[in-house]
């Protein structure tokens, strides 16, 4: 199958380390993930994981040639659209996010800032932005296995019309909702 360059990309947690090279073996693709690119070409600070997106763009280039499923939250950042054929967000529903978070070891400030952007999609509102609705579709990996999330993964790909997008704010419509989720404690 000729896929091009497709994109996996989602707040932290959402399940594109685990789906990814699922996805490029079933599609006989090089699996990338920006991540990894980062740090081996040293663009990645330390301290605050902070990564220069800039000069990553520069660098990704020689990589997008040929069947490739490129993975990484700064894909929308970094990955230019006329690289890209199709693009899938992964989204979480913010609670569980919040406890895979927690069980990855995060700390409380990180945790909160990647809830509350999976909360209100900042990384698929970035994505559709980018790459456009037609490219670009969304996948709920809350409650399946990354083999299943694959599947699902390959499902959207495959689907032509523009599909209806996930709104978590819908689920947190009270400030007590609201506060539950994005409290620190433990």
């Amino acid at each position: 199958m000729d896929s091009g360059i497709i994109g996996i990309t989602g707040t932290p947690g959402t399940g594109k380390k685990s789906i990814a090279p699922i996805v490029a073996e079933r599609l006989g693709a090089r699996c990338l993930s920006l991540n990894e690119l980062a740090t081996s070409y040293g663009l990645a600070t330390r301290e605050s994981g902070a990564v220069d997106t800039k000069k990553l763009r520069a660098k990704i280039n020689r990589y997008l040639s040929g069947n490739a499923v490129v993975h990484g939250h700064l894909l929308p950042y970094v990955l230019p659209p006329s690289a890209v054929s199709k693009v899938v967000v992964l989204r979480c529903e913010p609670g569980v996010l919040k406890e895979r978070l927690r069980i990855r070891g995060y700390g409380s400030s990180k945790i909160v800032e990647n809830v509350e952007a999976e909360l209100i999609g900042v990384i698929s509102s970035d994505a559709f932005d980018t790459y456009g609705r037609t490219r670009t579709r969304e996948v709920d990996t809350t409650g399946a296995s990354p083999v299943d999330m694959a599947g699902a993964v390959e499902v959207a790909l495959a689907n032509p019309r523009e599909v209806p997008r996930i709104d978590w704010t819908l689920d947190y419509d009270s400030g007590a909702k609201l506060r539950l989720l994005l409290s620190t404690a433990e």
